[in-house]
């Protein structure tokens, strides 16, 4: 199993979902994150006061996917997350080890799914 967490600009999150659904991926945890990288800051406007917003608003993706699933998942980001701009985001694996639902004691990829 592997873990994947993608960092994605909020307003592609509906078709990055629909997206992932088609893969199978019912399940996943969303965090509303704020970061920054090389996309630079923007400046804001409250009460009349200019200030520069040095994060930008994102969300942060995360699932247990089994190994076959981990490409077409991948693609399904790539493909609905990307706006060509700078700040669109970024994807990362990391292997799982060991997956148990804590009310069954279910073990493996049975407690993800």
């Amino acid at each position: 199993m592997k873990k994947i967490e993608a960092i994605i600009r909020p307003d592609v999150f509906s078709d990055v979902r629909r997206a992932l659904a088609l893969e199978g991926i019912d399940g996943l945890s969303v965090t509303e994150i704020a970061g920054c990288g090389r996309q630079e800051g923007r400046t804001g406007l409250f009460r009349g006061n200019a200030y520069e917003m040095e994060f930008s608003a994102k969300l942060k993706l995360e699932m247990v996917v089994e190994e076959n699933l981990v490409e077409p998942v991948i693609e399904a980001i790539l493909e609905y997350a990307a706006t060509g701009e700078v700040g669109d985001g970024k994807i990362f694996i990391f292997p799982v080890d060991e997956a148990i639902r804590i009310r069954t004691k279910e073990r493996g990829a049975v407690a993800v799914y």
